[in-house]
């Protein structure tokens, strides 16, 4: 596929989106498959840690900031581009890849301007990059509101347990309620084997990531995933997940 290919990764809480998100960055790494962009769009999640990288302020800070403003802006600027000035101040830079991080959901007020700017600024930056990787919450807020602008291959992520599988049944659900542009669509089982376990309807069963004790030990570490001795099962795993999602392409 030409041009810019986005992954995004959906499930419940605690089901190990932003882990297996990391480890689809890091498998794009491994294969030069760069520059990337990830973008963690989920407000509970830890992206940002599990690539080892430090982020200063979200696009969310910048959007109430802007709104609190008002027309309280630099002299000589216009609203559009101050916003444009400062999501790119946003952008922080890793090895190989660079993160955004959308920030919290939105407070009282109007955010519909603010919003469309944001959108324009995410839709100027895809292009720059190969692959994108977003990591969703399971409410897919920031893919209904079309801040991406299309999902090549959507991930749901299930560990095998009830909760988990309903919830990908409810995201999948969600993804035709809303109209979401999606290509390919696909369940992972992360922490457990895959055997016997059925997608939701319209998807694929994409893959599993075994549980990898080098993984806990480096999320209660602090310590980036990209880390991970050679030989760690998870990476291996996440690197199947991705060879059978881009064979769609």
């Amino acid at each position: 596929m030409d041009g810019n290919v986005t992954i995004a990764v959906a499930g419940k809480g605690g089901v190990g989106k932003t882990t297996l998100s990391a480890l689809l960055v890091g498998a794009l790494l491994a294969r030069g498959a760069g520059p990337v962009l990830a973008v963690d769009a989920d407000p509970n999640s830890c992206l940002a840690e599990a690539l080892g990288v430090r982020v200063e302020k979200t696009l969310g800070e910048i959007r109430d900031e802007v709104l609190a403003a008002g027309d309280r802006i630099p002299p000589g600027m216009g609203k559009a581009a101050y916003v444009d000035l400062l999501c790119h101040r946003c952008v922080v830079e890793g090895k190989g890849f660079d993160l955004v991080v959308m920030g919290r959901t939105e407070g009282p007020g109007c955010y519909c301007y603010v919003n469309n700017l944001l959108r324009g600024f995410m839709t100027a930056l895809e292009p720059n990059y190969r692959y994108t990787v977003m990591d969703n919450e399971a409410g897919l807020e920031h893919l209904s509101r079309r801040t991406a602008r299309r999902v090549d291959h959507l991930v749901v992520v299930a560990d095998g347990s009830l909760a988990s599988l309903r919830a990908a049944g409810r995201i999948a659900r969600m993804v035709d309620e809303l109209g979401i542009p999606a290509g390919s669509r696909n369940l992972v089982r992360n922490r457990a084997p895959a055997a016997d376990l059925t997608p939701p309807a319209g998807f694929r069963l994409a893959g599993a990531v075994p549980e990898d004790p080098e993984v806990c030990r480096a999320e209660a570490d602090g310590r980036p995933l990209q880390d991970l001795p050679p030989g760690s099962p998870a990476p291996a795993a996440a690197a199947g997940v991705l060879d059978f999602m881009l064979g769609a392409c």
